[in-house]
């Protein structure tokens, strides 16, 4: 199964849309699209794209209070496409949270390229060097690959669903860490997502008997009982 990032485009102009959209999708990424602020809003929190580019100068609800209102409770990167080009504005949305900001008008080549690079800063958020080094996280037999959205098990791949690769990909950013359901389910299907786990109970099993030798006594990931769940710690000794 072939992994495509999702990408947000919230942007008021139907011509600017649609030209981010068409060159977005031919370079392999699933694009949605938002024409205010709060139906971007919406989006973000129904469907968790793995990044948003935003204009500020929306109507109603502006790209300013969007920020503010993901960083609430993701991490999600979020890059600014403005006409505003004065360093104050570029500060200000910087500061507010966002993770680049790129003036109109722009160039196709270096859009992708910034895209790219706020996707591959997500996977440094655990501080593990090898995943910031090299895109991958290892704990014994497990390998997570995240330039090429893959889990192998002892070489082997696990063939892990989108939403399973997700949050197993969430898991090894914060290994050794505790992540509680409640977490788990924000990042993964948004502040809105129902709060009972059994989605997520789901995915873990589906998860285990692809990942585990035995299921029952898994090796990689673990269950806090009442809490959330914890991947082993990775065995590549930082430098």
């Amino acid at each position: 199964m072939e992994y495509k990032n999702k990408v947000l485009i919230i942007e008021d102009d139907k011509q600017i849309s649609h030209f981010l959209g068409t060159v977005l999708s031919a370079n392999n990424f699933d694009v949605i699209t938002a024409d205010t602020g709060e139906y971007g809003c919406a989006v973000i929190s129904s469907h968790c794209p793995d990044i948003v580019i935003l204009d500020l100068g929306l109507p109603g609800m502006d790209g300013w209070e969007v920020i503010d209102s993901v960083r609430k409770w993701s991490s999600m990167p979020i890059i600014v496409l403005s006409a505003r080009n004065s360093e104050a504005d570029k500060v200000a949305a910087l500061e507010k949270g966002a993770d680049d900001y790129i003036t109109k008008p722009f160039g196709t080549n270096e859009l992708i390229a910034r895209i790219k690079t706020a996707l591959r800063h997500t996977r440094t958020a655990s501080g593990d060097d090898s995943i910031a080094v090299e895109g991958v996280f290892r704990t014994g037999g497990l390998t997570v690959d995240y330039s090429k959205y893959r889990v192998y098990v002892d070489g082997k791949d696990a063939n892990l669903t989108q939403n399973e690769f997700k949050l197993v990909a969430l898991l090894g950013k914060n290994a050794g860490r505790v992540l509680t359901y409640d977490y788990i389910i924000k990042q993964l299907w948004g502040p809105h997502a129902k709060t009972d786990n059994q989605i997520l109970r789901v995915n873990m099993a589906n998860i285990r008997r692809k990942i585990e030798e035995k299921p029952a006594e898994p090796q990689y990931i673990f269950t806090e009982v009442g809490v959330g769940y914890r991947m082993a710690e990775s065995d590549v000794v930082n430098k």
